[in-house]
């Protein structure tokens, strides 16, 4: 009966949620031509990328590696589309600031600008500081543990839950470095 109850439940919830759509930004035809013409030429207005060389049937040249996107970029997978998508939303919120309309989010992302590469600065900034915090607690834990409480004869705590703590702080510190790799984007 309770399981029942659950489920008419779900059913109800999800009857209130409306059909999902992409962020308006991703909806625009004037930015989603933008990024069409630029994967074809690699161009946005007079601003062309090197990456994004193309033949005339529109295939990809085979470089030799050399020639190809440096690691960095290929770790960050700024490739000619995510090129073309950061470039036509720069312009199209342009276009819109000129018009008087507010900013719209772009593939679940507002519109910031890149410094020094970094898509959101202060974010990757305030990631990196949450995991430099997080690793001087557990540093902190584990000299306190193992080098200030007293142990067991057999060289183990005398707190049962040590190894939880550890696991935690290198989940915790993790999620953190992958935040800011996330936000960096």
């Amino acid at each position: 009966m309770v399981k029942r109850a659950w489920i008419w439940l779900f059913v109800w919830l999800s009857c209130l949620v409306s059909v999902l759509h992409a962020s308006a930004g991703d909806a625009d035809p004037i930015y989603r031509d933008c990024v069409q013409q630029c994967e074809k030429t690699g161009c946005v207005g007079d601003k062309c990328f090197h990456h994004c060389k193309l033949l005339s049937d529109g295939n990809p040249t085979d470089d030799p590696w050399y020639l190809q996107e440096p690691l960095y970029l290929q770790w960050k997978k700024w490739d000619c589309r995510s090129d073309c998508r950061y470039h036509c939303m720069v312009a199209r919120e342009e276009e819109r600031k000129k018009v008087g309309d507010t900013p719209v989010k772009y593939h679940g992302k507002w519109p910031f600008c890149r410094v020094y590469g970094i898509q959101e600065p202060v974010s990757v900034a305030l990631s990196a500081l949450n995991l430099a915090i997080n690793f001087h607690g557990w540093v902190s834990f584990f000299v306190l543990v193992y080098y200030k409480l007293p142990l067991r004869p057999n060289r183990k705590t005398y707190y049962e839950y040590t190894c939880m703590w550890h696991i935690y702080g290198i989940l915790a510190m993790n999620s953190w470095f992958w935040s800011a790799v996330f936000h960096s984007r």
